[in-house]
């Protein structure tokens, strides 16, 4: 468009609202479809209807909607109303609050019916925050307070698409309509990939969280990552402002991109993790070459510290190790940071050689224990506290669990190990007999202790004894 033509205002659109069995598209289904059709600023057609899920709709998506399984237990399934919804959709601006929610729900539910589903989104969170930048909370209760709009079947599907559409009209009344042309089309255009992808990706990508992987010519592996968002994400890499050139290249060198939806951040860690190492994606920064893990272990004496390759060790002996780190080089300049912060002597902990006192006590940074001027037990006592923050966890169950994300997503793990994860009571079968890896995985041990510090009630499923502990 030339930057002298004015923007057009869109003329035909669709207000749509979607209640849910949760928030992801990939693992729950809709209950229930509310449109507002509105053409030239005019309300032509209202339709909604509840959709049997096919499901167990949760006891706090109940509370909160108000819909009951036992009010849809006799509602159409998304089958039998599809073609009607895709016909009230057709040739509009599809629009909704927080809209690619609304639009990756409606885009799958039509996916698993092998129909295809596409529309121009315009949001109205997006468009709020353009209009109405001085604000700072732009949800449709807050939206609705700033404008005085009423709602009478407010987290209903067709009473919160009434109150879109009031609010466009709201908007058409208060704003000029140059501006509220250019905001709706900035909005519409937020998201433009190169021109050497497919120009459908950005509708594909799903909102909810996964592991998406870039290829380029003769589909080289050229980078992993992972998301909350995944739509957020993949197409922030082409949004030209990054300042950084690798990014750049990466981004210019993409010609294919995939990517696995999971229930949480979790399952898209995990998978992560897992992909990286085996896949050897060029890009990414934990690809180069390094020596493995290693640990800082307490030897039998309590009083020397070794530096040992973490893979080497039982399970048992991690209970003895502090810290988990890159490279010997890296475990070796950790606890000489740490003497040296804590005034301890690099001579007791095995890390220096020769008769005499350390160098630390001829210097004034130790407190004398090689010399006999601090008694041993209170250096040890003093190294044991300086180490704590770096100790290792013991495995906090039984043996093999799997942890369970989101209503049907179970990963399975064995000591820091990470075997796979299972979406049906076969695949679950399948990896509770799976061999483990052999070695302690740092990345796991990171990615699952966060995840319990941040989730100490997450459920697990003991594969020994078959039954699920909250």
């Amino acid at each position: 468009m030339d930057a002298a033509e004015p923007f057009i205002l869109p003329q035909d659109l669709v207000f749509v609202d979607l209640e849910t069995t949760g928030g992801n598209a990939a693992f729950h289904r809709v209950t229930e479809v509310g449109i507002v059709r509105v053409e030239a600023g005019r309300v032509v057609e209202e339709w909604s209807s509840l959709v049997n899920p096919e499901c167990r709709i949760p006891a706090y998506i109940e509370a909160f909607t108000g819909i009951t399984n036992a009010m849809v237990a006799t509602a159409p399934r998304f089958a039998e109303i599809a073609s009607v919804v895709h016909g009230k959709l057709r040739a509009a601006v599809f629009v909704a609050h927080n809209a690619r929610f609304d639009y990756s729900f409606l885009r799958t539910e039509f996916r698993r019916l092998n129909t295809t589903f596409s529309a121009k989104v315009l949001c109205t969170v997006k468009l709020s925050r353009r209009l109405f930048p001085e604000h700072h909370r732009h949800s449709l209760d807050a939206i609705m307070d700033r404008h005085r709009l009423t709602c009478s079947a407010r987290h209903r599907a067709l009473g919160d698409a009434r109150v879109l559409a009031d609010f466009w009209s709201t908007l058409r009344t208060e704003v000029p309509e140059a501006k509220l042309a250019a905001a709706a089309q900035a909005v519409l255009g937020a998201h433009r990939l190169p021109a050497y992808l497919p120009a459908e990706l950005a509708d594909e990508l799903p909102e909810g969280p996964g592991v998406y992987r870039f290829f380029g010519e003769d589909d080289v592996l050229l980078y992993i990552g992972k998301s909350q968002s995944l739509r957020t994400r993949v197409l922030g890499h082409f949004a030209g402002e990054h300042s950084d050139a690798k990014e750049q290249k990466k981004a210019r060198l993409v010609r294919r991109i995939d990517w696995v939806e999971t229930a949480g951040d979790l399952g898209a860690q995990l998978k992560e993790a897992e992909w990286i190492k085996v896949q050897k994606p060029l890009f990414n920064k934990r690809l180069k070459q390094q020596e493995g893990s290693h640990t800082l272990r307490a030897l039998p004496d309590r009083e020397r510290i070794e530096v040992v390759p973490i893979g080497d060790l039982a399970d048992s002996a991690l209970a003895d190790c502090h810290g988990v780190f890159q490279s010997h080089r890296d475990a070796r300049k950790a606890i000489v940071e740490i003497a040296r912060a804590h005034a301890l002597c690099l001579k007791v902990l095995g890390f220096e050689e020769g008769s005499g006192s350390c160098f630390a006590y001829q210097v004034g940074k130790c407190k004398g224990v090689c010399a006999g001027k601090e008694p041993l037990m209170v250096h040890r006592l003093r190294a044991h506290m300086a180490l704590a923050a770096l100790k290792l966890k013991a495995w906090p169950f039984p043996g093999r669990v799997a942890l369970q994300e989101g209503h049907a997503e179970f990963h399975v793990l064995d000591h820091w190990r990470y075997l796979g994860t299972a979406r049906s009571d076969e695949e679950l079968q399948e990896l509770a007999g799976r061999k483990a890896a052999v070695e302690f995985d740092a990345d796991v041990y990171r990615i699952v202790m966060r995840h319990l510090a941040k989730h100490p009630d997450a459920r697990w499923h003991d594969l020994s004894n078959h039954g699920i502990v909250a």
